[in-house]
C-alpha cells in the first residue's frame, strides 16, 4: 500500500499520467482527493500495490520531478480498525484569520482527530464580503464529551461571529 501526495502547475493530463503509471505498475488507485488551489495541482492518492513493486512505482512517480510534478511515495499498512463514531461540522462566516487554528485547537484539546477537512472562501451573496466556509468530518473517541465539545464550539462562533453546526453521525459516512 503506498499513499502518495502529488504537487505541481495545474495542466490538463496530470491525473491520467499518475494513473497511467499506477497502472503500468500494477498499482490500483483506491482513494483520493485532489483538486486545483490557486493554480496549483495538489492531491493525496492511496494506491493498492504489492510490496515488490512499490520501489518501482515510487521511482516512476518520482521520474514526474522532471515535468515539474513533485510526488512523494509513503509506504503504509492496511488501515487500522478503531472503533468510534464520527460527526460532521460545518462553519460558515465572514472570513478572518484563525477560524481554523481556533476551530482544530478546540477538537485536539478534545482528543478528537480531523478526519477530512475542505474549506473555501467565496463572495457572500449579498454584500459580497469574503465568505469562510468549512466542513470537516472528526472521529470522536469513544471517551468524548460531545456536550463540551458543542459548548466550546459555541463560545467559538459567538467569538468569531460564524454559524458552527455539529451534527453526530451513526457510522462513518461513504466517501465524497
Amino acid at each position: 500500500m503506498l499513499v502518495l501526495t502529488v504537487i505541481g502547475t495545474d495542466r490538463p493530463g496530470l491525473v491520467e499520467l499518475i494513473a497511467r503509471i499506477v497502472a503500468e505498475h500494477g498499482g490500483n488507485w483506491l482513494e483520493s482527493r485532489m483538486s486545483r488551489l490557486g493554480g496549483e495541482f495538489a492531491g493525496i492518492i492511496r494506491v493498492g500495490i504489492s510490496a515488490d513493486a512499490e520501489a518501482a512505482l515510487s521511482a516512476a512517480l518520482s521520474a514526474l520531478a522532471s515535468q515539474g510534478l513533485t510526488v512523494v511515495c509513503r509506504s503504509s499498512g492496511p488501515e487500522p480498525q478503531v472503533s468510534k463514531s464520527f460527526a460532521a461540522l460545518e462553519l460558515v462566516g465572514l472570513d478572518r484569520p484563525g477560524i481554523v487554528r481556533d476551530i482544530s485547537r478546540a477538537l485536539a484539546r478534545a482528543g478528537v482527530n480531523v478526519e477530512d477537512l475542505t474549506t473555501s472562501c467565496e463572495s457572500a451573496a449579498m454584500s459580497g464580503e469574503p465568505l469562510f466556509k468549512a466542513n470537516i468530518k472528526i472521529g470522536l473517541p469513544a471517551s468524548c464529551d460531545v456536550g463540551a465539545i458543542r459548548r466550546e464550539l459555541d463560545e467559538i462562533a459567538t467569538n468569531l461571529l460564524v454559524d458552527i453546526t455539529l451534527d453526530t453521525l451513526d457510522a462513518e459516512p461513504a466517501a465524497r
